[in-house]
């Protein structure tokens, strides 16, 4: 059995540590980047204890080939490390909507632009 910390992470709690997923061609977190849609918390089976999280997630690009280093990332930040805040991570993957350059937050904006980007 995985050493989860006691008790359901929060939403902020699941998108902090997701701010260590970074996408690997734009060298920004998958949070500032929008591509984190949506974030769900359930409890785990009580005999395995922890929470799942499932997320429903998108590319910049549907053809994107760096798939399973998000995940692989995703999974290391949510369910890895000293205290993981799951047992279990779920991703769906969504392209509906589209991703696009409005779903940026002004954070990511900012890094973007330091790397030279029109955003």
């Amino acid at each position: 059995m995985t050493n989860v910390a006691v008790g359901l992470p929060s939403r902020d709690d699941v998108e902090e540590a997701m701010r260590d997923v970074v996408d690997p061609e734009l060298g920004i977190n998958v949070v500032d980047l929008g591509l984190i849609y949506d974030v769900r918390i359930d409890a785990a089976d009580p005999a395995d204890g922890g929470a799942i999280v499932t997320l429903d997630m998108t590319l910049t690009s549907a053809a994107c080939p760096l798939t399973d280093v998000i995940e692989d990332q995703s999974n290391a930040a949510v369910t890895g490390g000293a205290r993981p805040l799951a047992s279990e991570l779920k991703i769906n993957w969504v392209w509906l909507p589209p991703w696009g350059p409005d779903k940026i937050t002004e954070d990511g904006r900012e890094q973007l632009r330091a790397l030279g980007f029109n955003v």
